[in-house]
């Protein structure tokens, strides 16, 4: 085979990356690395050539990212159709002399630009959180000497030290390792510890399997490497997701696109309705300062000003609803658009899993014993084929040997009542396991203290301590299980002692294999009486084999079918090894009758391949930051509105392309929080699911409102537009306009943004992403009751006027009509599908609402000082009966149009329906 051809050595070398020139430097040998780099492994760069190269590659740090100004933010509150439309509302009431109208109207305009701006604020951080990651010093190579550096003068061709507990500065090819053990979960996703080696690997590598390198940003575990710098600053991989992040634009959510073209709409409609009525009104000889007058009023009539600040207000209740479950909202319109989430892509590792290592098996004396419980906390029983037994002399035996062997400590927390654990993840659930068995690590080390050890190395794969017992020294060991039964020549069983026969060997290889067939992290346990240092790794008897995973939190599985249930398809993303992928998937319900892919299997998938094939992958591993983000653009170029969920900074990118971007709030990093709209405050799944309800019920409620708010709308206009072509007065003042547009239609609509989420809302089909809030149903009931409404008290006004009844009272008559209309509406607004009678009442904000407005209704047609404002007049009881009767009716009408949808199936089949 051909050997990988170096790059050429050269002054100023620029790292070969994959995409680049060259072979990527995970394939190369150590010499080839050195001269492409053109240094030496052994005594680094000069101090001379290091500053020449910085100033060459500048420093070692992330490009700030390009701020909006909070001017821009501001500003940009006011591109909204809608507002626009109340701004030139604003301007034409003050060039008419109503300074009324124009300060509430604007006190509403400036209402929302201001929550919108407070949320906006804080929305483009992520590069910044990707620079607070980076490690302030390094030590490294220079002159033959061991030096700290500042990070930032890391440049390529350095050889940078790194031991347990630092953090990489720099991306680099490791050239020495000792015992070298990498958390890479932030970069890789992977949930374990890494173990580290200097030999070369072939170019195909995926990011998460290059065990020679070492990443910007990752922590060391465990022993000590050096590595040759190979990119800094934006060149690593921290650089290359930090220019992902600057490209990818937010696109707008389903409910702005919506408001925008509600907007637009409004806007055609108020000018064509004031356009004719004032040319009508030219016509017929009217003065044009009165026509302007009533244009004003038509245009008041046909925009509904209190929209805009009743959908902030009613967003920010809801993000207050959901800090309630767990999740908290950074940009309000995404509360929505989880309402039409048809995808979520999901991380595996603290969001699916606890990201606690725990014993789920073990193999001893023959028998194969389940461990129940999760995580740390040390709650769980023993089983046999799924009936608890309790823990038999062998099972205790092992036990007891794992936990001596391990360092690991497990401590209560001292404020939530969580249990902590101080060590490796893997011996804290040894330790654990031990626990649940009645074996306590603290009281073990008391009876069987540690005289010595031979600690865990990566080239002999297992860990051995020496403990004073009255029997006198025993040696414990845990490690790889073909290492460890090498060195056995004996197990214990049920019985006692046996000898361990070549057959016997490998029939206990061959459960380690069965374990490991299940994603399970197998370690064998063993021991040896009268040890000492010198012979405690020869001659042991063979205790047990102990498989261990990242489990499934308990509540996800639950979660995963509360979301199939839904229609939503949970898509698990992660870069954690495929045989653990799979087998979680499966276990949660995620990996049914789809397909499993790598990220090698994706990178030979060009973008028409996976394309066709998205929608049928289940479960992706092994994967890339870049991977995830062609799995979420793919899937939204199929028409799906995507919830990417993560924590670790490989997850930013996709976290911010997505639809609605989902962070893990206790174990995500910054830059995954910056990236996303929503972090969960308790990085569990079944959030994300209460989340989704939340979402949906907010929409529902948003469209709710719409309804009533436009209906209402369209019952003015048809009451005004109707009175001007019948040549008939004015029906309503403008004074009268205006408050049934900012009270009686503001505080019932305010009510209808916290109503109550319908009982079905969760077994409906997500709603298309392209769908919007204007559905058939949607359109035909504002239709309805708006045509309803006009009628109704045109009719009203023209009887009042035929029947000599004075202007004032006529103009009384039908708005104190219009306003009970509105009243009557809200109840059935309810619900766009659901009958009147189902729960009426069950809106106490929407009753008070009703309530209150009743009362000012009475006063405002009854109160002589205003009466003179509003200019009403009082009622007698036959007349307020009139109108009442007039306004139910509208009650029946709204309910056989329900009706008539549902025969037609104009609404989604709900779930398994």
């Amino acid at each position: 085979m051909a050997r990988p051809t170096a790059p050429a050595p050269s002054r100023t070398p620029a790292p070969a990356r994959p995409d680049g020139a060259g072979a990527p430097w995970h394939s190369l040998p150590l010499d080839a690395v050195a001269a492409g780099l053109d240094t030496r492994l052994d005594a680094g760069l000069s101090s001379g050539e290091a500053r020449r190269r910085l100033v060459e590659h500048g420093p070692n740090e992330l490009e700030a990212a390009r701020r909006v100004s909070s001017w821009r933010l501001l500003l940009d509150q006011f591109r909204n159709v809608l507002i626009l439309i109340l701004l030139v509302a604003v301007g034409l009431s003050i060039a008419l002399g109503h300074a009324t109208e124009a300060i509430v109207i604007g006190a509403i305009v400036l209402l929302a630009a201001l929550l919108g701006f407070v949320q906006e604020v804080r929305a483009e951080r992520a590069i910044e959180a990707l620079t607070r990651m980076a490690a302030p010093t390094a030590t490294v190579r220079r002159d033959g000497k061991e030096v700290d550096v500042p990070a930032r003068e890391l440049v390529p061709g350095d050889v940078m030290l790194v031991g347990a507990g630092d953090k990489a500065s720099a991306d680099g090819r490791l050239v020495e390792t000792v015992n070298l053990q990498v958390e890479e979960s932030a970069l890789t996703g992977e949930s374990v510890a890494v173990e580290k080696h200097a030999d070369e690997l072939a170019a195909a590598a995926s990011l998460g399997d290059r065990r020679n390198m070492v990443y910007s940003g990752t922590t060391i575990a465990y022993g000590r490497g050096a590595a040759v710098v190979v990119a800094t600053g934006m060149e690593t991989e921290f650089g290359a997701i930090a220019r992902m992040l600057e490209s990818i634009e937010r696109a707008k959510t389903p409910l702005q696109l919506s408001l925008d073209r509600v907007g637009v709409l409004l806007a055609r409609a108020a000018f064509v309705v004031v356009l004719l009525v004032v040319s009508l009104g030219l016509v017929r000889g009217e003065p044009l300062l009165d026509m302007l007058l009533f244009g004003t009023a038509l245009a008041v009539a046909v925009v509904p000003e209190a929209l805009p600040a009743v959908v902030t207000i009613s967003l920010t209740l809801a993000a207050q609803r959901m800090v309630k479950r767990n999740a908290l909202v950074r940009r309000l319109p995404a509360i929505e658009t989880l309402g039409s989430v048809t995808v979520i892509c999901t991380d595996k590792t603290g969001t699916l899993t606890r990201d606690e290592m725990t014993v789920r098996k073990v193999f001893a004396a023959g028998q194969l014993l389940g461990v129940s419980g999760a995580g740390y906390e040390p709650a769980g029983e023993f089983t046999r084929n799924g009936s608890p037994v309790d823990p038999p002399g062998a099972l205790l035996e092992a036990l007891r040997a794992a936990a001596l062997a391990s360092d690991a400590r497990l401590l209560p927390g001292e404020t939530d009542g969580q249990w902590q654990l101080r060590g490796d993840p893997t011996e804290g659930a040894l330790v654990v396991a031990a626990a649940k068995a009645g074996l306590d690590r603290g009281e073990l080390e008391q009876r069987f203290p540690r005289v010595d050890e031979i600690p865990f190395s990566s080239e002999s794969k297992r860990m051995t301590t020496l403990h004073e017992t009255e029997d006198g020294v025993v040696a414990y060991a845990k490690g790889a299980p073909e290492v460890i039964l090498a060195s056995c020549t004996r197990q214990l069983d049920a019985s006692g002692e046996t000898e361990l026969d070549a057959e016997a060997r490998e029939a206990l290889l061959h459960a380690a294999e069965q374990l490991a067939g299940e994603a399970l992290r197998v370690l064998a346990v063993a021991r040896r009486p009268a040890a000492s240092v010198g012979n405690a790794e020869h001659d042991l008897t063979f205790l047990a084999l102990v498989g261990l995973i990242d489990p499934p939190r308990p509540e996800a599985r639950d979660a995963v079918e509360t979301c199939v249930e839904a229609g939503v398809t949970p898509v698990m993303i992660t870069g954690d090894h495929p045989l653990t992928a799979e087998a979680i998937a499966r276990e949660l319900g995620i990996l049914t009758d789809g397909r499993a892919v790598t990220g090698s299997e994706l990178d030979a998938m060009d973008d028409a391949e996976l394309d066709d094939a998205v929608e049928a992958i289940q479960v992706y591993s092994r994967v890339s930051p870049l991977h995830k983000l062609r799995v979420v653009t793919a899937l939204q170029a199929r028409g799906h509105s995507v919830a990417m969920t993560g924590d670790g900074v490989n997850d930013a990118p996709a976290l911010k392309k997505a639809d609605i971007g989902v962070a893990m709030g206790v174990t995500g990093t910054d830059v995954a929080k910056e990236a996303a709209a929503m972090t969960l405050t308790d990085d569990n799944f079944a959030s994300i699911v209460a989340a989704v309800e939340e979402g949906r019920g907010v929409f529902s409620n948003i469209k709710k409102y719409l309804m009533y708010l436009l209906a209402a709308n369209l019952g003015e206009i048809g009451l005004l537009l109707g009175a001007s072509l019948a040549g008939k007065p004015l029906p309503l003042s403008p004074v009268q306009i205006l408050y049934v547009n900012l009270a009686t239609d503001g505080l019932p609509a305010l009510a209808l943004s916290v109503d109550p989420a319908e009982r079905d809302l969760m077994r409906r089909p997500p709603r298309s992403r392209r769908q919007g809030i204007f559905t058939r149903p949607v359109v035909a009931l504002i239709a309805v009751g708006g045509v309803w409404s006009g009628l109704t008290t045109l009719g009203l006004f023209v009887w009042a006027l035929s029947a000599d009844r004075p202007l004032s009272e006529a103009m009384t008559m039908t708005f104190a009509t219009l306003v009970l209309i509105e009243f009557f509406k809200a109840f059935s607004f309810r619900s766009d599908r659901n009958s009147i009678l189902d729960r009426p009442f069950a809106n106490r904000w929407l009753n008070l609402a009703v309530a209150w407005e009743l009362l000012l209704l009475g006063l405002v047609v009854n109160v002589p000082f205003l009466q003179d404002a509003f200019g009403t007049r009082a009622l007698s009881l036959e007349t307020w009966l009139l109108a009442a009767g007039l306004a139910s009716t509208i009650v029946p009408v709204l309910e056989i149009s329900k009706l008539v949808l549902r025969r037609a199936r104009a609404y989604p089949t709900a779930v398994g329906a």
